[in-house]
């Protein structure tokens, strides 16, 4: 069983070596951003809670999230592990996820940092040609990666194993390296 963390910044890859984690681990693949879609859709007290945060444009108070996420653990499909995607963004939310698990009394398996150079990222996120991607902003959610990711990371170097992973190059040769070193857990 193999329970992570996904942390990597905008335009790292993430998205793409998470689907080939679930697919050759079996574990579970959980979004929070999918997560918060999926408890409003479901109108659960828990999303109808998320809901009123953000059709304000607040964002969701980390006990909600907190709490979805100790839900959505506890489903079948989590029984051979899990990966978080976009949580923990903050220190704060690092200690929450921490009572948490205790609370399960599930062990994080490792985090794994997936790394780009900013020129990588940029290059990557204004290919994409979002709206919302032009150098300013990419700039701007790359400082606030940096800031909020490091402490995160300094957080659970003693805690587990964290693993750095180079994200540049082919997805499936960046995926050989993520696979080796889950392997070797």
């Amino acid at each position: 069983m193999i329970n992570l963390i996904l942390i990597g910044a905008p335009g790292s890859g993430k998205g793409t070596q998470a689907n080939f984690i679930k697919r050759d681990f079996n574990i579970a693949h959980i979004s929070t951003g999918d997560m918060f879609r999926e408890n409003i859709t479901n109108n659960t007290e828990l999303g109808l809670e998320a809901k009123k945060y953000m059709d304000k444009g607040d964002l969701v108070p980390d006990e909600i999230t907190v709490n979805m996420i100790s839900e959505r653990l506890k489903q079948d499909d989590c029984k051979t592990g899990f990966m978080l995607d976009g949580f923990p963004r903050t220190i704060e939310q690092a200690k929450s996820l921490d009572e948490m698990l205790k609370s399960l009394n599930i062990k994080l398996t490792a985090v794994l940092n997936l790394k780009a150079d900013d020129a990588e990222v940029l290059k990557r996120l204004l290919s994409r040609g979002r709206s919302d991607d032009n150098e300013k902003t990419i700039k701007n959610r790359l400082n606030i990666f940096k800031n909020q990711s490091e402490p995160i990371l300094e957080h659970y170097q003693d805690k587990t194993k964290v693993i750095d992973v180079i994200s540049q190059g082919l997805p499936n040769d960046i995926y050989a390296n993520i696979e080796k070193s889950l392997k070797e857990i």
